[in-house]
């Protein structure tokens, strides 16, 4: 009888359908061969190398594709296995003899077709300018080149036409940059066997990535970590520059004869037998050049996508050299190299990058890290005695890559997030690790940490915090709070205590602050939990009836028109009622869009359902007036509508940004006006935050305002730019096919003139949006570029001068900041976020650099005052002109 018989009923059993899905799943040999060469090591990778090569050749006959994908996945994707694929290729160039003995490499080797197979990939990642892939690959030539399988001089070609890139006119550093780590590494895994055939070529390589480097002494000031206002100095203690590093790693390797840290496997295997072998020769390689390079040139330059701009890459060190790498040693560069690659690739998945940083150990030398508590002690001495701390390792790497200036490889919330997947997985070793990071970092704050790095470092600690219960030795900064009220220990106290609040409650986070933080002139934990702050809610307050009759008409869900004339009938009522000294359109302005809020404040839902209910009201208080046949916008108006919508949320900054986003995203306000009213109101908002506010200074929570807006201006011109572009092809097209289908021949072979095609309405309407939008966000830079510059270099007739914004750029100042007050730190932060601007727009500024230069600076032309030259120095390393 067969149970696997279908019953009389026609019903099957769900067990039965589970098994027909399982047995549809069938990997075919060809498959489980790539997945074991893929996982090649993971138990031992020493001990699998033969298993795996004798599971090849077993596989006849072989899919050399399949084989070669299967390496190309294994170097590109886990490039800490690359010393063992080489080990594995050199093995498949022997040709073993029929009584188990292995000849020397062989001509027509399945090792070569693999090799050849795997070039032909590389030459595609070449050309589609894929960087690390192309890096990866290259890693892989140098093991294949100190194997005996490459000849030294092809690869000694292929690094050359990378350093080739470094003399390019006017190549990017980003580009640069690449080319020369793609050289350098090759250069340091290879240098012994290169060196042994052309003595030269180190020195000329080395010569053409230091002929570079110095060329980008001005970009290094701009993106420094630590910042010092008063001196023009690269050098940055506790901080390495990528490309910097490697070059000293590269002179050390030189001076030693290139005895590097690499595992190289394949070392124990006999020599290739060059009677039967020759090396495998690589094909000569031109690099491309950037596709946005050759956009450029086109007449419609003016529309092609913006690139952003890239820096020299600081990373902050936290830790002695005892207890992480130093990357200015050889073992210290490939351990930072090899975890920042890994954090990079696996960012699509960071559990499984938390545990592969945990296992990285196993791919390394033994004694390069300590051994875990309770391992056993070796059988054999170590080869290496430098016992680094794995765990501050891992967090010294993921917090320098997450801090780089002025942004990091990936989203800020993938590192703060792969930091939390490694403590979750390893909490009682990974915790002391996190709490010294935190404890280096905040003492960093006192001397010079550069604002954008407080920011994001406050946003990390709140979102751990988060995660692991809020537990934190708060009691070991109660010392700090008698430092000045803008102090940046003050201030990271009191940003990170707003973000936990954010992610949890008011209360909850009010548990685990000491006592000595919740008293109000410690400016540390709020006055009240976040929440709207409805000024006309009080009885007693003057208004409070006019409010409550536009409030009824909300809450009745009355007609934007009839909320219009019901505006008109109480400006009327007001006017009679006021002072002559007060503006009866703007408090009808105030009342209106509070009340507004006040509905839409219960949720999320309710202010969007508010606002899109009563665009028209919005649009009409925004042009000025309370009819609907109002001007297009009035400054005093939309500024009123800001000032009010920040005056109901001041105790919930993060709806203050929130809903300036919707009321630039349903157009009542342009950013323009919110950069506007960021410089010249937003020290009006709150009285009872009169320390924090005046005179002027821009906080983390003004820049976030400012970026916002700068952000939606250019956000907007790069989607009327995809669009343009997009009618564009389609009318070419149409133009084409119009041109072909018609012909232009006639019956008797005579030529007939051609029919006019129609212009496309709807590229008129694109281009003139795009014109209009591009006018917009060169307005919002412009303005904010001048805000910044009257903070700064206030003349005397300014609205909210700072006294000490010239006054703190001297060397004697600077060393004298332990008595710095208020207002000297409201200036140093304010000069950290300009040099901010200046380097994070810098792509979008330099479109505009001429007309931005003449109308900003040149009131300064003639003067001699350090406020106004460093303004300039900032402003001309940013656009490239320095």
């Amino acid at each position: 009888m067969s149970y696997n018989r279908q019953s009389r009923g026609g019903r099957r059993h769900y067990r039965d359908d589970e098994d027909d899905r399982r047995r549809d799943i069938v990997e075919s040999p060809q498959e489980r061969l790539k997945f074991a060469i893929i996982k090649l090591g993971e138990a031992d990778p020493y001990q699998e190398i033969s298993a795996v090569e004798s599971r090849i050749r077993e596989l006849a006959p072989p899919d050399i594709y399949n084989l070669s994908e299967s390496f190309h996945i294994g170097v590109t994707e886990q490039p800490y296995k690359i010393p063992f694929y080489a080990a594995l290729l050199r093995l498949l160039h022997d040709n073993p003899s029929k009584d188990g003995d292995s000849f020397g490499a062989d001509e027509n080797s399945l090792g070569k077709q693999i090799l050849e197979e795997f070039w032909k990939g590389f030459q595609a990642y070449v050309d589609k300018l894929m960087w690390r892939e192309t890096r990866l690959c290259i890693h892989f030539f140098a093991h294949l080149t100190s194997a005996q399988l490459i000849s030294p001089e092809s690869f000694a070609a292929l690094l050359q036409s990378f350093t080739a890139v470094l003399d390019e006119f006017g190549v990017s550093h980003g580009r640069a940059k690449r080319a020369a780590l793609c050289a350098a590494e090759g250069l340091m895994i290879a240098g012994a066997v290169l060196t042994s055939h052309e003595p030269a070529f180190t020195g000329e390589v080395i010569a053409s990535i230091q002929t570079y480097t110095e060329t980008t002494s001005s970009g290094k000031w701009i993106v420094q970590p630590v910042v010092r206002l008063h001196s023009p100095a690269v050098a940055v203690e506790n901080a390495d520059e990528l490309l910097d590093t490697a070059l000293i790693v590269l002179k050390a390797l030189e001076s030693s004869g290139f005895e590097g840290p690499y595992p190289r496997p394949y070392s124990q295997y006999h020599p290739p037998n060059t009677s039967l072998f020759t090396l495998f020769s690589l094909p000569s390689v031109l690099v491309p050049p950037e596709v946005i390079e050759l956009e450029t040139l086109s007449s419609e330059a003016e529309e092609s996508e913006i690139k952003r701009q890239e820096w020299p890459e600081y990373f902050l060190r936290l830790f002695s050299d005892d207890v992480t790498p130093d990357p200015n040693t050889p073992a210290g560069y490939a351990v930072r190299s090899d975890l920042l690659v890994m954090i990079d690739i696996f960012e699509v998945n960071r559990k499984e990058a938390a545990r592969l940083l945990l296992e990285y150990p196993k791919w390394v030398a033994p004694g390069t890290f300590k051994p875990k508590p309770g391992a056993p002690p070796p059988e054999m001495e170590h080869l290496v005695n430098h016992d680094w701390q794995l765990e501050s390792t891992l967090l010294e790497t993921m917090l320098g890559a997450s801090l780089v200036l002025p942004q990091s490889s990936q989203a800020q919330i993938y590192y703060d997030s792969l930091i939390t997947e490694v403590c979750k997985l390893s909490p009682s070793t990974v915790g002391p690790a996190v709490g010294k990071s935190i404890r280096k970092l905040y003492s960093s704050l006192t001397d010079g940490l550069d604002v954008e790095i407080e920011r994001r470092f406050s946003e990390w600690f709140a979102i751990h915090m988060s995660n692991f219960n809020f537990q934190w030795v708060w009691k070991e900064w109660i010392p700090d709070l008698d430092l000045a009220i803008q102090h940046p220990k003050r201030a990271f106290m009191r940003t990170a205590v707003e973000h936990e609040i954010r992610l949890s409650y008011y209360d909850r986070v009010a548990k685990s602050l000491p006592e000595a933080m919740h008293a109000l002139e410690a400016h540390i934990l709020p006055k009240q939990a976040p929440g709207p702050d409805f000024m006309y809610d009080d009885i007693s307050k003057p208004h409070h009836d006019a409010a409550q009759s536009i409030l009824n008409l909300f809450r009745g869900r009355a007609k934007a028109e009839d909320v219009i004339v019901h505006l008109d009938t109480l400006r009327n009522t007001l006017e009679s009622e006021i002072s002559e000294t007060e503006n009866v359109n703007s408090l009808v302005r105030i009342i209106s869009t509070q009340s507004l809020l006040h509905v839409g404040s219960r949720s999320f839902s309710h202010l969007l359902n508010a606002i899109e209910r009563y665009l028209p009201l919005l649009r009409t208080l925004a042009s000025g007036g309370v009819t609907a046949s109002a001007a297009a916008g009035n400054l005093e108006a939309k500024a009123d509508i800001l000032s009010a919508a920040a005056s109901f949320w001041k105790y919930n900054p993060q709806m203050v940004a929130i809903v300036f986003d919707k009321l630039m995203q349903y157009q009542i306000v342009d950013p323009t006006d919110v950069v506007s009213w960021t410089f010249l109101h937003v020290s009006e908002v709150d009285e009872s935050e009169a320390d924090l506010r005046a005179p002027l200074n821009l906080s983390a929570f003004e820049w976030n305002l400012l970026k916002a807006a700068l952000d939606k201006a250019i956000g907007r011109v790069n989607t009327a730019r995809r669009k343009l572009a997009i009618l564009r092809k389609e009318d070419d097209d149409n133009r084409a096919r119009a041109k072909a289908s018609g012909g232009n021949m006639d019956v008797d072979g005579e030529t007939k003139p051609d029919e006019p095609v129609l212009e496309n309405p709807a590229l008129a309407v694109a281009l003139k949006a795009f014109s209009s939008l591009t006018r917009e966000q060169k307005t919002a830079l412009s303005r904010t570029l001048e805000g910044f510059v009257s903070c700064l270099a206030p003349s005397p007739t300014s609205l909210h001068p700072n006294p000490k914004a010239r006054e703190i750029l001297t060397e004697h100042s600077w060393h004298n900041r332990a008595n710095w007050g208020k207002e000297e730190w409201n200036a140093w932060e304010t000069w950290g976020w300009y040099r901010h601007f200046c380097r994070a727009y810098s792509p979008y500024l330099r479109n505009y650099a001429t007309t931005f230069t003449a109308v900003s600076f040149a009131r300064f032309e003639g003067q001699s005052d350090p406020a106004s030259d460093l303004l300039q120095k900032i402003w001309d390393v940013s656009i490239g002109q320095e």
